[in-house]
């Protein structure tokens, strides 16, 4: 399961390969129930069945009403659906606050989204992290004595797997009266969280063992949250997300996440045990080495390293074709440039440069780990 072609996987925050499970949920909706889930003959109402099912599946692992979720095609689109579904309805209902407040290592699709609003008037507020990578809640706080419309936090970064503490930074928030949307991608299955005090939260089913292409937006109903949906169309997902549903990929990323929070604190232990030993081989390869993020809070399978002086990634690659593993954020991997998290937390851009990011999941063993390890170490061997 962790290899194709010999390759050692260790890119699981980039995407993760389907689970078996997951694919054989599936398959019948591809085509034995292909019946459009909004069509009112039985086959219709069988694959509408199913599609209640998963949310409620979802809706479980989450700890929230199924009612509160929200199908989309993916964290990106919830994304942009929560922050700017958001805020444009409360500017129609004459909210005159204007200011947006995210942090500078969120993921693109948030940066941009809410960069772009500064064309319909809003404010966008850009926070600098601390150079492990957390957001310092005196900083949020601070920001949030001008009125503020919505906080958008990532819970576990996507590069380096730093996750904010949202016990401290969520009251700020609640406390100031403005709406907090949580990128919850990397988090679901992993460790674990509450929604309590969120109003908006995104998720991805290929970030835990399901199909690409589909993702959801949990959206708080007490008090209730209301957004302006982003496409016009059928009125799908009561009317906040149009578009024909896609079952079989809804199905399987009810079945993923059911599968996710199953094991869930044992699977962490042993993810945190193959990121040790990977880290302690990398160390005996390279004793200068530094790894982003170290002293904060991370997800268990997560490394991002500084290289000493040498190579840069795309050269590490080039070396060592024997494990898939990145520089950065896969969304951000065709700019060539360094990466703007890690910059954020004040590595230069030589340094950025020099960082590889290693990430382990539910298909890899120690074996893994280790022939991963001495790869590394036969081909910048060679240089």
């Amino acid at each position: 399961m962790n290899s194709q072609d010999d390759v050692i996987y260790l890119d699981y925050l980039a995407t993760t390969p389907c689970d078996p499970a997951v694919l054989e949920a599936m398959l019948p909706y591809f085509t034995q129930h292909f019946a459009n889930a909004g069509s009112l003959h039985h086959p219709g109402r069988r694959a509408e069945g199913a599609v209640e099912q998963a949310r409620e599946e979802l809706a479980g692992a989450l700890g929230v009403s199924p009612q509160e979720v929200v199908w989309t095609s993916g964290a990106t689109e919830a994304n942009n659906l929560a922050i700017k579904g958001a805020v444009r309805f409360l500017k129609e209902q004459g909210d005159e606050r204007r200011r947006i407040i995210t942090v500078a290592t969120e993921h693109k699709c948030v940066l941009e989204a809410v960069s772009s609003l500064a064309t319909e008037g809003f404010e966008p507020v850009i926070l600098p992290v601390e150079p492990d990578g957390r957001l310092l809640p005196e900083r949020l706080e601070e920001a949030l004595k001008t009125p503020t419309l919505l906080v958008s936090i990532m819970a576990a970064n996507n590069e380096t797997g730093v996750v904010q503490d949202l016990s401290r930074l969520t009251p700020l928030v609640r406390q100031a009266g403005a709406l907090l949307h949580v990128d919850m991608a990397q988090m679901l299955g992993k460790l674990p969280f509450t929604l309590k005090g969120v109003d908006l939260a995104s998720f991805s089913a290929h970030k835990i063992y399901g199909p690409k292409g589909v993702g959801a937006l949990y959206v708080r109903r007490r008090p209730r949250v209301r957004l302006m949906p982003l496409l016009s169309g059928g009125g799908q997902e009561r009317g906040l997300r149009s578009g024909t549903l896609p079952v079989p990929l809804i199905v399987g990323m009810g079945m993923a996440a059911r599968l996710a929070v199953i094991g869930q604190a044992d699977e962490a232990t042993r993810l945190a045990g193959l990121r040790d030993g990977l880290w302690q081989g990398m160390r005996q390869l390279f004793p200068v080495a530094r790894c982003n993020g170290a002293s904060a809070s991370r997800l268990p399978g997560v490394l991002n390293i500084c290289l000493p002086d040498g190579p840069e990634v795309q050269q590490v690659m080039a070396a060592v074709p024997g494990v898939a593993f990145s520089a950065g954020s896969a969304c951000s991997a065709a700019s060539g440039a360094p990466s703007y998290v890690l910059k954020a937390m004040g590595l230069t851009d030589a340094e950025a440069r020099r960082s590889l990011r290693l990430s382990v999941g539910r298909f890899t063993s120690a074996g893994d780990v280790e022939c991963a390890v001495a790869r590394f170490g036969q081909g910048l061997a060679r240089r």
